[in-house]
């Protein structure tokens, strides 16, 4: 994912989505630092051991996320509308980067629940990809 992501700082980034570059990276960082921090709204703890262990199951076992990619994170503060899109990428890079070094105890998923950190690296890793379907180069 790093390679991936330090390949799009190289050219120029367009997508097709509603949300601009900026956003999406604003938002999958956002997405990252939570599970080290905690998400600022959970879904029932009901939800999260039911339909979201299972979506979270389906989407492992498919190797892909589908979602709404205009969704911003519950509770998150609002995606502002413009920004650098190349300081937003640095910041996902960084929060990557703070993710695969981060040792102390991870936050439950808003929707997925306790997940370990192999889980959530799977899961950060299916989120990214599923925004970065709307991107060409």
């Amino acid at each position: 994912m790093l390679r991936r992501l330090e390949a799009l700082s190289l050219g120029p980034i367009e997508n097709t989505g509603n949300w601009n570059p900026f956003q999406v990276f604003t938002h999958c960082s956002q997405s990252v630092e939570y599970s080290m921090t905690g998400y600022p709204q959970n879904k029932s703890q009901l939800f999260q051991k039911s339909a979201g262990q299972l979506a979270f199951a389906t989407f492992s076992a498919r190797g892909s996320m589908s979602h709404s990619l205009d969704e911003v994170i519950p509770g998150a503060p609002p995606l502002a509308e413009r920004g650098d899109a190349r300081l937003a990428l640095g910041r996902l890079i960084k929060a990557l980067l703070d993710f695969n070094a981060y040792s102390g105890e991870l936050r439950p998923h808003f929707a997925f629940g306790a997940l370990g950190k192999d889980d959530y690296a799977v899961a950060h890793s299916l989120h990214i990809n599923n925004h970065l379907e709307e991107f060409r180069s």
